[in-house]
């Protein structure tokens, strides 16, 4: 499965351009490991840098950079690759974040 198509790269906007929006800004394209519950969310791109800037949901849920060359490099038990939410409809941070801490907090709802 290719990670980031031509599509999903003319969508995301460069590295630092939607800072300003905060939790409003729109997360284009979700990540996630099939055999861990880590999940990286990508809201802006370099693609020079290969780089992402968006939420990670791992040990911690944090902000932060991410590397396409590290996510295609990833191999998990019997070869698994990172994959691509081929589901995902672009939403907020804001949303994303609610939906992730619901699903840690179930008596929260």
């Amino acid at each position: 499965m290719q990670l980031l198509t031509k599509t999903l790269r003319q969508q995301l906007p460069p590295l630092y351009a939607t800072e300003a929006l905060g939790d409003d800004a729109l997360v284009v394209v979700k990540f996630f490991t099939p055999w861990t519950n880590w999940t990286w969310y990508a809201t802006e791109y370099d693609p020079s840098d290969r780089l992402f800037f968006g939420l990670v949901e791992g040990f911690d849920v944090e902000l932060g950079h991410f590397s396409l060359d590290e996510l295609e490099a990833l191999r998990g038990p019997g070869g698994l690759r990172i994959e691509r939410d081929l589901y995902w409809r672009p939403q907020s941070l804001k949303a994303v974040r609610t939906r992730i801490e619901t699903a840690a907090c179930p008596e929260c709802r």
